[in-house]
């Protein structure tokens, strides 16, 4: 699969003139844990994340009362008020084309929830780990049918059988070709959800 097999799109963004306030509200309204950030010219400058927004937001409750061993806290600059202010920059983003595998070890190794993708500077989706989540738990009974829809505009209808079990696919070919059977490997692996492939010929006859 490619990030824009399951990347999702159109892209909810914000700009670094808007309030922290309005974030909060558009994070909060989807479910999203991050939101590209862009110029007037539609770049992407930035990322704010729920962290970028919460970090030192909140005043300590006037009730707590700190044991005489804890350091009492130091006045500090009150957080900005726009996105600008707190967004994470320079902005990381990977493009439509990128194998899911790369996209993953990007979103594991550092530790970050969602991942925008670009065609050049300008976004044009967004892949987030609830996408590769809802890609895993796709049914495979609709799994099936995108394989052999797939399966079938390149061999036709009745050439192929095929059953999926947990995301895994196994696609028996009617005819023992082994370059088809390359193709409808790279094919089946290209559907959301599917996790593995196998693909073995048979003669007409069975």
């Amino acid at each position: 699969m490619q990030a824009r097999d399951i990347m999702s799109s159109p892209v909810v963004t914000v700009t670094p003139d808007m309030t922290v306030k309005y974030a909060a509200n558009l994070l909060a309204a989807h479910g999203f844990t991050a939101l590209p950030v862009l110029d007037a010219d539609g770049r992407l400058i930035g990322v704010v994340t729920e962290a970028d927004l919460v970090r030192d937001r909140f005043p300590r409750d006037a009730r707590y009362h700190p044991g005489e061993d804890t350091a009492p806290d130091k006045p500090s600059d009150p957080p900005s008020g726009t996105v600008g202010g707190v967004m994470t920059t320079p902005a990381v983003g990977m493009g439509a084309g990128t194998d899911v595998v790369d996209l993953v070890r990007v979103l594991l190794d550092d530790r970050i929830r969602s991942m925008p993708i670009v065609d050049g500077a300008h976004v044009v989706g967004v892949v987030t780990r609830r996408d590769l989540v809802r890609a895993l738990a796709r049914d495979d009974a609709v799994i099936s049918a995108d394989v052999r829809h797939q399966l079938s505009i390149y061999g036709g209808p009745r050439r192929w059988t095929v059953e999926v079990h947990d995301g895994a696919v196994e696609v028996v070919d009617a005819f023992d070709d082994e370059t088809d059977r390359h193709v409808a490997t790279v094919l089946a692996e290209a559907v959301p959800g599917v996790t593995a492939v196998r693909v073995t010929g048979t003669s007409p006859a069975g």
